[in-house]
């Protein structure tokens, strides 16, 4: 079966009424995007904020009115004409595998693969976190995820315990128990979070060995290893707490920061962390860092 998608910009429309429209002349599903290229970073547990340009698509089935459902956008919504808005044809595909198109085998460092579904990593010694992507930030595509597991990857985990702070799909813990981790701990405050971590935990064979906690008031102790890669305005606000879940003479890593940003992060831990150079990639138009070091002792 084919289908035809039907896709405006919003404008200053109400989202949820163009959808209740678009649901009354078939709509199979309904998706809104960013019609500028401008993201939202890091939303709030439960918040779903739309960005300042949106686009809404329908989809529908091939024989859908499309004048019909013009004409009745107009009238509903009481408007003169519809923004910007285009019509296309969509082929009929299998759309559970559609994602891995753009999702493939990703090395970082020497040992380290993140590999979607069943596909193999290309090295016969690689260590494997098997990850699909889902409503859970952090799949390694991003420069901050990247930086992050890199950094794990050129460490010497065996035995050691690992806190992973706001740990999105989880992959950072779950990466540093497949690398040698004696057991981690993953915490964030999203639920959708909390979620994918376990499922994920489950999918590589480590949820024995990791403990997933929906809120910083459930992590207590220290750890020898410690990785937040969350946003510069939680990582300053939380550095005492954060900094003080690492063992003395141990090793944290944050990240999500952008490279104007690290004088100021770094300032926030100077009390109690000891950072090498930061460690910068660019992506987007962007310079992302990473900073990394041990815990001053005593």
């Amino acid at each position: 079966m084919d289908w035809r998608q039907f896709a405006m910009d919003l404008e200053s429309l109400d989202a949820d009424t163009v959808e209740q429209i678009f649901v009354r002349h078939g709509a199979q599903s309904v998706t809104l995007s960013d019609a500028r290229d401008r993201p939202v970073l890091e939303p709030g547990p439960g918040e779903t904020p739309l960005w300042r340009d949106t686009r809404i698509t329908g989809l529908f089935s091939a024989d859908i009115d499309i004048d019909e459902l013009r004409r009745d956008l107009v009238e509903s919504l009481g408007i003169d004409v519809l923004p910007v808005h285009e019509v296309s044809g969509l082929q009929d595909r299998a759309w559970e595998r559609e994602w891995l198109k753009d999702f493939a085998p990703m090395r970082f460092g020497r040992r380290l693969w993140v590999c979607p579904g069943d596909m193999p990593a290309a090295t016969p010694d690689a260590v494997i976190v098997r990850l699909d992507p889902g409503l859970a930030f952090g799949t390694g595509t991003h420069a901050t995820t990247a930086l992050c597991l890199e950094w794990l990857d050129s460490l010497d985990l065996a035995g050691s315990s690992l806190l992973d702070y706001g740990c999105g799909s989880g992959i950072l813990a779950i990466a540093a128990l497949r690398l040698g981790g004696r057991k981690a701990t993953a915490m964030d405050i999203d639920p959708q979070a909390v979620t994918a971590t376990r499922s994920n935990a489950e999918r590589n064979a480590v949820a024995e060995r990791l403990t997933v906690a929906a809120g910083a008031a459930e992590v207590s102790g220290t750890f020898d290893v410690v990785v937040a890669n969350i946003l510069a305005g939680p990582l300053i606000e939380l550095a005492e707490p954060i900094a003080g879940h690492v063992k003395p003479g141990r090793w944290l890593a944050i990240s999500g920061i952008l490279f104007e940003q690290v004088s100021d992060v770094r300032a926030a831990y100077a009390p109690w962390i000891e950072f090498d150079d930061p460690v910068v990639r660019e992506q987007g138009g962007q310079k992302w860092a990473r900073l990394a070091g041990r815990r001053i002792e005593g």
